[in-house]
C-alpha cells in the first residue's frame, strides 16, 4: 500500500513524536508513505482561515488535493483537523463545477489542475478500511491486555458526517474503538469523546479551554482509563500540554497520559517506547508503560 503523505503542520513542528511514531508503525504495517508529492503542500487553514476567507482556503486545499491527484496516489493524513478541513473543501469543490473551474484558473498559474478525484484519508480510516483489523491483529506481538484506553476523536473526524462520508463508511463512526480492541486493550467510553478539546478557543478564552481539558481528562480518569488516545495532534497538544493547568484549576491531580494513535499502535506492534518518542510528552507515560509491562 502506497500513499501520498500529508502529515500536516503540527506533526512536523510542535508534535514531532507523532511523525516519528507514524513512520515506525508504517514500516511494520507495510504502508509506504511518499512525502515527495506533498513536499510543497500548504497548511489547510486549520478551520480558521475558512472563517475569514473561504475562497482562499478552498484554493489552498484544492492545490493540495491537486498535488495528490497528480501523483496518482491516494492521499493519507495523520491530522484529524486536516482531514476535516480537506474533506469539507473537497465537498464544496465537487458540488459546484463553476466554483472549481474558477479556482483551477488560479491553480493554472502553477501548472496545476484539480479534477475532483482526490480522497483524503486519515490514518485511522486506513487502518480499518485498507489494512483491515484482521491483518492488524495478526501483526500484534505485545497485546495490550488489561490496558484501558479512552478514545478521544475531537471535532473534525466526526462531523460534518456528509463531508466525511459516514453514510458510505459507517465503520468510521467507531473506528477508534475498533482499533483499540484489535490491539487487545479495553475501551473506556465517555460522553466527551467526540466533543471539542478546547484548542480552538485557547488563545481567546484560555480559562474555558483549560476547563474543557479538565472535564475530559478527569472524566476519563474517573472511569478507570490508563490513558487517552487521540488521532488528532491538536487535541493531543491541548489535553497533554495544558493538563497541569487543568489540574490546578480543578484543584485535584489528574496525571492522565495522552497518546497519539500511532504510539498506541506501536506499543502493540512491539516497537520500543523510545522509538515512539513516548518520553516527549508533558504528562509522564512511565506509570502507564509499567502497567503494560514495558520500559519507558
Amino acid at each position: 500500500m502506497k500513499y501520498a503523505f500529508y502529515p500536516g503542520c503540527v506533526a512536523r513542528g510542535a508534535a514531532p513524536e507523532l511523525f516519528q511514531s507514524t513512520m515506525e508503525i508504517c514500516k511494520v504495517l507495510g504502508i509506504e508513505l511518499d512525502y515527495e508529492p506533498m513536499r510543497t503542500a500548504s497548511c489547510t487553514g486549520s478551520g480558521i482561515l475558512q472563517e475569514k476567507n473561504l475562497r482562499l482556503a478552498d484554493t489552498l486545499n484544492a492545490r493540495n488535493l491537486a498535488l495528490a491527484e497528480k501523483s496518482g496516489l491516494p492521499l493519507l493524513t495523520i491530522c484529524s483537523t486536516c482531514q476535516g478541513v480537506m474533506s469539507q473543501a473537497n465537498e464544496r469543490l465537487k458540488a459546484d463545477p463553476e466554483y472549481l473551474a474558477s479556482i483551477n484558473a488560479d491553480l493554472a498559474e502553477e501548472g496545476l489542475e484539480y479534477s475532483g478525484n482526490a480522497e483524503p484519508k486519515h490514518l485511522l480510516w486506513v487502518l480499518v478500511e485498507d489494512v483491515g483489523l484482521e491483518k492488524l491483529k495478526s501483526l500484534v506481538v505485545s497485546p495490550l491486555t488489561g490496558f484501558k484506553a479512552a478514545p478521544f476523536y475531537g471535532c473534525y473526524l466526526v462531523r460534518p458526517t456528509s463531508a466525511l462520508e459516514f453514510e458510505a463508511h459507517p465503520e468510521r463512526e467507531d473506528s477508534l474503538e475498533r482499533v483499540i480492541e484489535a490491539l487487545g486493550a479495553s475501551v473506556v467510553d465517555f460522553p466527551g469523546k467526540t466533543a471539542c478539546c478546547g484548542f480552538p478557543i485557547l488563545t481567546i478564552n484560555e480559562k474555558n479551554s483549560v476547563k474543557m481539558v479538565a472535564n475530559h481528562t478527569i472524566d476519563a480518569k474517573d472511569r478507570g482509563a490508563d490513558a487517552m488516545v487521540t488521532p488528532c495532534p491538536l487535541c493531543h497538544l491541548n489535553l497533554d500540554g495544558f493538563q497541569p493547568q487543568a489540574a490546578a484549576a480543578a484543584a485535584r491531580p489528574i496525571d492522565m497520559p495522552i497518546l497519539h494513535l500511532p504510539q498506541m499502535l506501536g506499543l502493540a506492534l512491539g516497537i520500543a517506547p523510545k522509538a515512539l518518542r513516548l518520553n516527549n510528552h508533558i504528562m509522564s507515560t512511565k506509570k502507564m508503560l509499567s502497567e503494560v509491562a514495558l520500559s519507558p
